[in-house]
């Protein structure tokens, strides 16, 4: 148990960066053909099986994977032209080492943090690595020796610094609200509440600052509409032009680990983390059979609606019904099994241990629904708005969000001393 509970946090860490990425692809695509009245990827299948269109991404692998390697005859140097990618995906990889998935658990008078790297750094570690990526575009750009690669490269480093500012210093105020770097600390904060009824979220206290970093963060990850270093109608595709196969992969798997990375930070910082809202740790272990009743009561209820969802979109032909009711007979066996489960929690009752360990899988559980919401959200502003122009992205950044993140720190800072909180 003792070696289990170390590595899960480092396996949720991977399930939450390199195993979501086919479901982040989905989602993008499916968004995207929502609001553009389109039906999205509904064609690739395995013996007809087609799961709403989740085999595409996994063909896409596939393809990737198995891809030719190609090296331009003009790249003058090699080595830096193969390290980029990997710095680019490394970097958004270890920038999701210190964030919380659920609060400290113990077992066995033993105390274990949730999180793949346990240490107090917390916002710090977060900015080191994530500065690192632009490194890997810059060197992208660099050593390819193409004038639209380095425009690109130059645009993003520009739009990094641009933005970084703004989004140190919306933290800053978020470190003189919360008084800690470690964002477990955080976390715990905002499980209180605040007039005894509204959750004391980062965004409650701090609507500015949460602005502010949401808008940084959809710059620093090169997301539209901030995605000027890989314009397409304007330099081909940026940094990564002259990049194929597996080495474009990992830029494309690092946007997407970036992406998710960026949500679960704001999750962390302004929306509860992994706190339940009205409910913080100590609350669920003291209702945690009301919970197990609430859950056995919503869950059918939720079946129901995504069961009705697919047979109202899958209506048109006869594959697709025979798909769909395939998929509600085994949602239909997966919530029965569920059901039966908590039931027998009800009956039996958990002792102190398992009541820890429940609370941990529900919090982990409230973190990950927050964090696919902030991904659509990111993939949502993607498909909603234009391009920004590079004057556009630099003006927004330099004289509109720098001043606006200082003059927050100026109010924070002198309600804290005021008030004296």
């Amino acid at each position: 148990m003792h070696i289990f509970m170390i590595i899960f946090p480092i396996l949720l860490t991977v399930l939450f960066t390199l195993a979501l990425i086919p479901l982040l692809v989905w989602m993008e695509r499916r968004v995207a053909a929502l609001i553009q009245d389109r039906l999205g990827p509904n064609r690739c299948n395995i013996k007809g099986v087609r799961l709403g269109g989740m085999i595409q991404p996994f063909a896409d692998m596939l393809k990737l994977l198995f891809k030719e390697e190609f090296y331009p005859k003009h790249v003058k140097h090699k080595i830096y032209y193969i390290l980029a990618p990997g710095i680019v995906f490394a970097s958004s990889f270890l920038s999701f080492m210190v964030i919380p998935y659920a609060d400290d658990i113990t077992l066995d008078n033993y105390t274990y943090q949730i999180q793949a790297l346990p240490i107090e750094l917390g916002v710090l570690w977060i900015f080191a690595f994530a500065g690192l990526g632009v490194y890997g575009i810059i060197i992208a750009g660099w050593s390819s020796h193409n004038k639209y690669s380095i425009l690109g490269s130059l645009r993003a480093s520009s739009q990094v610094i641009s933005y970084e500012i703004a989004m140190g210093l919306s933290i800053v105020s978020m470190l003189i609200t919360y008084g800690s770097i470690s964002l477990n600390d955080m976390v715990h904060f905002q499980s209180e509440l605040i007039f005894g009824f509204i959750p004391a979220w980062g965004i409650v206290l701090q609507p500015l600052a949460g602005l502010i970093f949401i808008v940084t963060a959809f710059a620093e990850t090169n997301r539209a509409p901030f995605d000027a270093a890989e314009g397409e109608s304007e330099i081909v595709a940026g940094y990564h032009t002259e990049y194929s196969a597996m080495k474009f992969a990992l830029f494309f798997m690092g946007e997407y680990i970036a992406m998710t990375a960026a949500s679960a930070l704001i999750v962390t910082l302004f929306f509860g983390g992994y706190q339940i809202p009205w409910l913080n740790t100590q609350s669920m272990h003291e209702h945690i059979n009301l919970i197990i009743m609430a859950l056995m009561a919503l869950l059918p209820l939720v079946s129901l609606g995504f069961v009705s969802w697919m047979r109202r979109n899958n209506s048109c032909d006869i594959s697709r019904r025979r798909e769909t009711y395939f998929a509600t007979i085994l949602i239909t066996i997966f919530v029965l099994a569920l059901e039966s489960f908590f039931l027998y929690l009800l009956i039996s009752g958990l002792n102190g241990q398992q009541s820890s360990v429940f609370i941990m899988i529900l919090q982990i559980g409230s973190f990950a629904l927050k964090v696919m919401m902030m991904n659509f959200v990111f993939v949502w502003v993607r498909w909603t708005f234009p391009r920004f122009r590079y004057d556009q992205t630099q003006h927004l950044g330099w004289r509109i969000l720098l001043p606006l993140s200082l003059f927050n720190i100026f109010v924070t800072a002198t309600f804290v001393v005021v008030s004296g909180v």
